[in-house]
């Protein structure tokens, strides 16, 4: 790979390792927060699954914009906002405050983001170098929840909450300057020959475009059901209080192999028919973890393997996106394809915390997330994989 694309790639793999590691580490302040606060885990839930659903609704303009102006100012809008909502929940005293601070943190991630990075990314990578750019770059938000899960465990642990939510709002502003890493002109529509409006009629339309969308729902529902309640689920069980944040951030470790590996599979073999069998393959997982006694070996057994499964959705769905429509406008069609997975994952935190403030358990969660990951297999596999009729016109011409 040249260069150039080099720096855009690894600037844009340690923006991600920044934007997702630190909000995967909020599930180890649920417990303590709720308790110090005094407020319901549905309310904790509710304020991550705003966080989430703002940060859908948000990406297709943030996507729009890094695609029409550029992305690196995009990203720095983003940390900020991002920063300042961290520090908010550092300093909330009741459940409104948290949850007004996590609209902040929502609004941050749109910019700071997959839809923006992932799109600055396959904007400058060939075609057929593209799912492995997108793998690597996506690989970074995976050593994120691998490094700093830890990280924010142990400010908690030495510091206390309140310091350690600081200590992580300064940590986001490091963002900032590595925008400049992907900064640059904005996309080259080229042969596409296209409005904003014309490509985002043509994806709407798209069957495989809808189907795509509404199986990443899934993937949003359950990587943050176990994101946020896993440590609490475990805390319950009685099991130590460092297994929740290793194994979250064990999730993070087999999710560098398994981003990375499905960049390069996607590369080689259709992407719709190896989202079909992750999804599958995670149903299998979920199950097998109910099944089994609950033990620390089950419990990072369980979080190794579906951390191989985690966000391997990510190249995969959107190098789907930038070979069916082409990658001038990625960042917004992909921004709506990933407001499917926030809405996902608003309803993966929020539903869980209401399930157990009402039955004082999660198991209708694990089942669920059983049934659903069979639904996404369904969904992905009768996908058209191959361009629109547009792109190949032009590639015939060419």
């Amino acid at each position: 790979m040249a260069r150039a694309l080099w720096i855009i790639i690894v600037c844009g793999a340690v923006i991600l390792t920044l934007s997702t590691g630190l909000r995967a580490s909020f599930g180890l302040f649920l417990k303590p927060m709720t308790v110090d606060l005094d407020i319901s885990r549905g309310v904790f839930a509710f304020a991550i699954g705003l966080q989430n659903l703002l940060w859908g609704v948000a990406s297709p303009f943030a996507g729009a914009w890094a695609d029409r102006l550029g992305t690196g100012r995009v990203i720095v809008v983003g940390a900020l906002l991002y920063a300042v909502g961290l520090a908010g929940m550092a300093f909330g005293t009741d459940g409104t405050q948290i949850v007004l601070a996590q609209v902040l943190v929502g609004f941050g991630l749109a910019g700071a983001g997959f839809s923006t990075v992932l799109g600055a990314v396959g904007r400058a990578a060939p075609p057929e170098k593209r799912s492995m750019a997108l793998g690597i770059a996506a690989a970074g938000g995976s050593f994120g929840q691998f490094a700093i899960v830890p990280y924010g465990h142990e400010l908690m642990s030495h510091f206390g909450w309140h310091w350690a939510l600081l200590g992580l709002a300064i940590t986001s502003l490091v963002m900032m300057p590595l925008a400049a890493g992907v900064a640059g002109k904005p996309a080259d529509h080229g042969g596409a020959r296209q409005s904003l409006g014309e490509a985002l009629r043509e994806a709407v339309t798209h069957r495989g475009f809808i189907l795509l969308t509404l199986g990443f729902f899934v993937c949003g529902f359950q990587v943050v059901f176990v994101a946020t309640h896993l440590p609490a689920y475990l805390a319950d069980k009685a099991m130590p209080s460092w297994l929740g944040a290793w194994s979250l951030a064990l999730v993070g470790l087999g999710n560098i192999v398994g981003t990375y590996a499905c960049g390069w599979l996607g590369g080689r073999y259709p992407k719709k028919n190896l989202l079909a069998l992750l999804y599958l393959l995670r149903s299998l997982v979920f199950l097998v973890f109910i099944l089994m006694p609950l033990t620390e070996v089950s419990v990072l057994m369980f979080a190794g393997t579906l951390g191989l499964l985690w966000l391997g959705t990510v190249p995969l769905t959107s190098g789907l996106v930038a070979y069916i429509f082409g990658p001038a406008y990625m960042s917004m069609l992909y921004g709506i394809v990933f407001f499917s997975h926030q809405i996902g994952s608003f309803m993966g935190s929020w539903l869980a915390g209401v399930a157990y403030d009402i039955t004082g358990s999660y198991d209708v969660m694990w089942w669920g997330s059983v049934a659903m990951g069979l639904v996404a297999a369904a969904l992905n596999w009768p996908i058209v994989e191959r361009p629109v009729a547009r792109l190949a016109a032009v590639q015939a011409r060419a």
